[in-house]
């Protein structure tokens, strides 16, 4: 069965600012992230990508916005790195550290994750569920030596973001910073419960 192509719940501008502006009034206890399946087929059949009916700068915009409010109670113990951009130029949509603390590693792994997103068409975390965590086993199934294997990224947090009618990736959505099915899941369940 065709994945079903998602449309934004709230169709209003500023939908995702006017939450990010709710969370930074009232930062509270931070609600569990649920966490995705860890058997790959699961993971393709749930939560590998998203089929969206469109996605442009203002969606991205929203999205954006929307994992900020998520994330911003995680902050104070866990700043994370939120990074939205098109897949065929690379071009940065959205992105913004969400709390104080994020390293310059941080916009290493966003690189890493979303390298893996392009190249295998899949999530981080569908590569990491596929491969058990091997990244020595991922490496060699694609005949990659140490310095290409470095650009690439078999850990949760980055997803591929598909139009319906387009073939390809569309876009990629990254986060880094929280544990791997948090990253992951941050993502599923902020697009899950703002598109439809």
């Amino acid at each position: 069965m065709a994945q079903k192509a998602l449309r934004r719940r709230d169709q209003s501008a500023g939908y995702g600012l006017r939450a990010a502006l709710s969370a930074l009034e009232s930062v509270g206890s931070p609600a569990a992230i649920p966490s995705p399946p860890e058997d790959a087929e699961a993971v393709k059949a749930s939560c590998d990508s998203f089929i969206l009916e469109s996605f442009t700068a203002e969606d991205a915009w929203e999205l954006g916005h929307l994992l900020y409010a998520r994330l911003l109670p995680f902050s104070a113990q866990k700043p994370t790195l939120i990074s939205i951009s098109l897949a065929n130029s690379n071009q940065v949509l959205f992105q913004c550290a969400v709390g104080s603390g994020t390293a310059p590693d941080n916009e290493i792994w966003v690189q890493r994750k979303r390298n893996t997103v392009l190249r295998f068409g899949t999530s981080t975390w569908f590569q990491h569920c596929k491969y058990s965590g091997d990244e020595e086993a991922f490496k060699t199934k694609f005949g990659m030596s140490p310095e290409q294997a470095e650009k690439y990224a078999i850990h949760g947090g980055g997803v591929p973001i598909r139009v319906k009618g387009v073939e390809g990736i569309v876009a990629v959505v990254v986060v880094s910073g929280l544990k791997q099915h948090e990253d992951h899941g941050v993502i599923v369940d902020v697009i899950n419960k703002n598109w439809e």
